[in-house]
């Protein structure tokens, strides 16, 4: 059932998907009253919403504002929250929220968890091998020449993971997750994966603990520069839709969806919320393969929306978003249509030039008359005394709908030349691979 009367309504993060989720929710015709938990400079300035000055790992103060404000519903963006039990301490608390519990979000917080989760339920996935010491993956290392992806098991704010080109290379990145240890407890084991070879696609599906609602597909671009260079980063931008996905759309549902349906049925997962799905395709054009048959692979799961997908994702849906994310909470997750423009949708970020090893902190943003069509989600920023400025290192989100994946890059492009803030850096390569296929084809 849908809520009876407008409703209050919690987002709980700061971040650029947390903006693009308020953004599309203020428009709800079923929301009365927004609140975004620690919001950002562009909440702030959304109609009809407020920011509220809670850190999201505060969960008791979350708890009593919901209360005090009569929160009906609380929706949690970031991974961290998650994966310590916001969920699972709210509900305790009588409150309605949309998200996973902890143990529920272990396919995001264990990637060696989530290894073993697709093997047992059928889902394709590259090899995989699991160490909790240096000298111990050190000898896996040398002994499997496929192992060249080193992957932190916990979370490391999407900069956990090292694509390595040999030995050598492979065998740093162990040492700096294990010996250095970077990403701190994060890194008490790794996963050492088969190094894959194709083009990837961002897949989030809705589920309300018995079913799953994919939603359109998106492909982020996680290097840091041009042409996928440098390290990983938490996403340098996205385009959706995908031309790939409508060739393996088919296997998409066979090998990946399906399988996640009958584990939600026979009891093997248990979740609700927003399920990310990270594939690989193997033998994609342009991804080094020569048109050979496509193969999927599933790389990785998160248990929210991804970011930056969703301010790509969210400006083409065209139905309420409310009521999608209300049935996941009450199971009815099948009463629910969801409509997708017929534009795509582009979007660049602009991040402090340190990033991802830095950030950005009290630099002013300027920001001039954008094109039409065309959204700014805020990531890292703050207003101080009445002023915007930088306060991350992904600051803003530029994104721009057109009737081609060609068109709303350029427009997105255009609209990132509206922006400005001292030592302000994106990638000129967003949707790239997307254009050039359409044109080939």
């Amino acid at each position: 059932m849908l809520p009876e009367k407008p409703i209050n309504v919690l987002v709980v993060g700061g971040g650029g998907r947390e903006h693009a989720l308020c953004w599309k929710l203020s428009q709800s015709a079923y929301l009365d009253r927004l609140y975004c938990a620690p919001g950002n400079g562009g909440t702030a300035n959304l109609a009809n919403a407020e920011n509220v000055d809670i850190a999201p790992m505060n969960f008791k103060a979350l708890a009593d504002f919901c209360h005090d404000k009569a929160i009906e519903l609380v929706v949690v963006g970031p991974d961290n929250p998650l994966a310590e039990g916001i969920v699972d301490t709210l509900e305790s608390r009588g409150l309605r929220v949309f998200g996973p519990t902890r143990e529920q979000a272990r396919l995001e917080w264990s990637k060696a968890f989530a290894k073993e989760f697709m093997i047992d339920c059928g889902v394709p996935t590259a090899r995989f091998l699991v160490c909790d010491s240096f000298a111990e993956g050190k000898k896996l290392i040398k002994a499997n020449p496929w192992a060249r992806v080193v992957k932190a098991d916990g979370l490391a704010l999407g900069k956990g993971v090292f694509v390595c080109d040999g030995e050598d290379e492979t065998i740093a990145a162990l040492r700096c997750i294990l010996e250095e240890r970077r990403f701190g407890e994060a890194g008490d084991r790794v996963v050492i994966e088969e190094k894959l070879h194709g083009e990837e696609l961002s897949l989030i599906a809705l589920c309300d603990g018995k079913r799953l609602l994919p939603l359109a597909p998106c492909q982020d671009h996680k290097r840091r520069f041009d042409s996928d260079s440098g390290p990983n980063t938490g996403g340098m931008g996205a385009y959706s839709p995908v031309p790939l996905y409508d060739r393996c759309r088919r296997k998409i549902e066979e090998q990946v969806v399906r399988p996640l349906e009958r584990a939600l049925q026979t009891g093997r997962l248990t979740y609700k919320g927003a399920l990310y799905i990270g594939l690989m395709v193997a033998g994609a054009p342009g991804s080094g393969g020569n048109h050979q048959e496509e193969e999927l692979c599933v790389l990785e799961f998160n248990a929210r929306f991804g970011d930056p997908e969703t301010q790509a994702l969210l400006p083409r849906m065209t139905t309420d978003l409310l009521p999608a994310v209300w049935a996941c909470t009450e199971g009815s997750l099948d009463q629910v249509a969801v409509e997708w423009s017929a534009e795509a949708s582009c979007c660049v970020v602009a991040v402090a030039a340190s990033y991802p090893e830095g950030s950005s902190r009290g630099e002013p943003i300027q920001i001039s008359k954008l094109p039409e069509r065309t959204v700014i989600f805020h990531a890292g920023t703050r207003i101080d005394k009445g002023r915007l400025e930088t306060c991350g290192g992904r600051v803003l989100a530029i994104t721009a709908l057109g009737p081609s994946i060609g068109a709303a890059a350029a427009s997105a492009y255009e609209g990132i030349k509206a922006v400005s803030f001292a030592g302000m850096s994106y990638r000129t390569d967003i949707a790239r691979r997307a254009t050039s296929q359409c044109l080939s084809s």
